[in-house]
């Protein structure tokens, strides 16, 4: 749940609405808080999950709080992202835009016994057809092609069974109350992982994913290390009049202080 930015404070109730589940001995839950985290997860998501991957623990499943399109934090951390969507989440036109809709590897209709569960399938299915090419993928370039016989949906719905080259995100209907489509769910997760090991993208993927924990990791350290020096404070306060003057411009004084705090990037921890 979002952390609130008032009290500090959340409600964290996975252990609440995952009862049966917290008290299996070979599942562990832990709840944390984003702290003001933007990006749809804690700051420390990463950790932790390396933490549960070192004791041992062969899947890891990271729930992320309500995102759109921009909490996506996640897609740069998981090796597959499923995206969980209910017959209300929306028009047709929210499966067009970018951002969440671009991260799934795998699409989940939870609560498919609901009405408009089919409908809401079938426009992701097309949006899936028409953004990945498969609507025109092997169709020759001539006038006498039938354009009314093309229907990009069925077209990514036999690609994401059949296309073993390319991955596409299968569209998945389940109830989850009623624990129904789950196994159906856990072998698509599993296919796309076979796919990933099969291609070289999930190496791939790990590489990048370590190469930008450790840019994060530098600009967290960098970021401390300037803000929390009284000297650079105290410059910054002293800039303040020729900034509110329009003398200085931010970006001639973000210069000249980084310009003077080498000492604070070079030095070690304090």
């Amino acid at each position: 749940d979002p952390t609130s930015p008032f009290t500090g404070g959340a409600l964290l109730g996975d252990r609440i609405r995952m009862e049966s589940v917290a008290l299996d001995p070979g599942v562990f839950i832990r709840s944390m808080a984003t702290r003001g985290s933007l990006g749809g997860l804690a700051t420390t998501t990463r950790e932790v999950a390396d933490v549960l991957d070192a004791f041992g623990f062969d899947r890891i499943l990271i729930e992320t709080v309500g995102v759109g399109q921009s909490e996506l934090d996640i897609a740069r951390l998981a090796d597959t992202s499923v995206v969980a969507l209910v017959p209300e989440s929306g028009d047709s036109i929210q499966t067009l835009k970018a951002g969440l809709m671009e991260i799934a590897d795998v699409f989940v209709i939870n609560k498919a016994d609901r009405p408009g569960a089919d409908r809401l399938k079938h426009e992701v299915e097309l949006m899936l057809g028409l953004r990945m090419g498969h609507a025109f993928r092997d169709i020759p370039a001539h006038h006498g092609v039938e354009m009314r016989s093309l229907n990009p949906a069925r077209m990514a719905r036999v690609a994401a069974v059949t296309d073993a080259d390319q991955w596409t995100p299968p569209v998945l209907m389940t109830v989850a109350s009623k624990a129904e489509g789950i196994p159906d769910l856990i072998g698509a997760i599993d296919r796309h992982f076979a796919y990933l090991e099969r291609s070289g993208e999930l190496r791939a993927r790990r590489r990048q994913r370590l190469r930008e924990r450790v840019v994060e990791v530098v600009e967290d350290r960098v970021r401390a290390r300037l803000w929390r020096d009284e000297a650079t404070n105290a410059w910054i306060e002293a800039r303040l009049p020729e900034l509110e003057s329009g003398t200085l411009t931010p970006f001639a004084a973000a210069d000249a202080l980084l310009a003077q705090s080498g000492d604070l990037l070079t030095r070690g921890r304090t």
